[in-house]
């Protein structure tokens, strides 16, 4: 039962292929992702005593103008086999499937200091040149980096921080 998510996302991703609605349905299954993500709604949805109908009356609410007919089906026929805990891993399965398909990542970058746009857009330029990606670039603040930054992308993990290499001398340092 553990793939369910991943089957229900490659099931939808073959059905927005078919109809040339892939980004379309990354932008909805994005923003119902988001929407839903919330402990408040994961309670909602999840709850035992809520009746699948009220759960995706709920669902119905909230998405039904803002989102493809099929996409609202999938959810429907979700609750009514009671698997809404799935339902967010399967969106989640389905933004990065079409993000893959359609050659775009995200990445993190941390900084001490906020980079200006110039800086951020060097950044981006770079990772999309070696990644042969499209590619967004989400910039974070962390002061206690003290200086220079770290990047998340793509399961990989680079980082040139001051933090990093202080750490780094310190276990030397007790090593020896």
């Amino acid at each position: 039962m553990a793939d369910l998510g991943i089957r229900y996302a490659t099931a939808l991703f073959g059905i927005s292929q078919e109809s040339g609605l892939l980004n379309d349905y990354l932008e909805q299954a994005q923003l119902v992702r988001d929407n839903i993500e919330s402990e408040d709604a994961q309670r909602i949805l999840t709850h035992p005593r809520i009746a699948s109908e009220e759960k995706f009356a709920f669902l119905q609410k909230a998405f039904e103008e803002h989102i493809h007919q099929d996409l609202l089906g999938f959810m429907r026929l979700v609750i009514s086999k009671n698997r809404e805990a799935y339902l967010l891993s399967a969106l989640n399965k389905l933004v990065d499937m079409i993000r893959e398909h359609n050659r775009q990542t995200t990445a993190r970058v941390v900084s001490a200091v906020p980079l200006t746009d110039e800086q951020a857009a060097q950044i981006t330029a770079l990772l999309e040149k070696k990644l042969n990606k499209q590619v967004d670039v989400t910039v974070l603040v962390d002061p206690s980096v003290i200086a220079g930054i770290s990047i998340h992308v793509d399961g990989y993990f680079l980082d040139r921080t001051v933090r990093k290499m202080l750490k780094d001398m310190k276990e030397n340092l007790k090593g020896e």
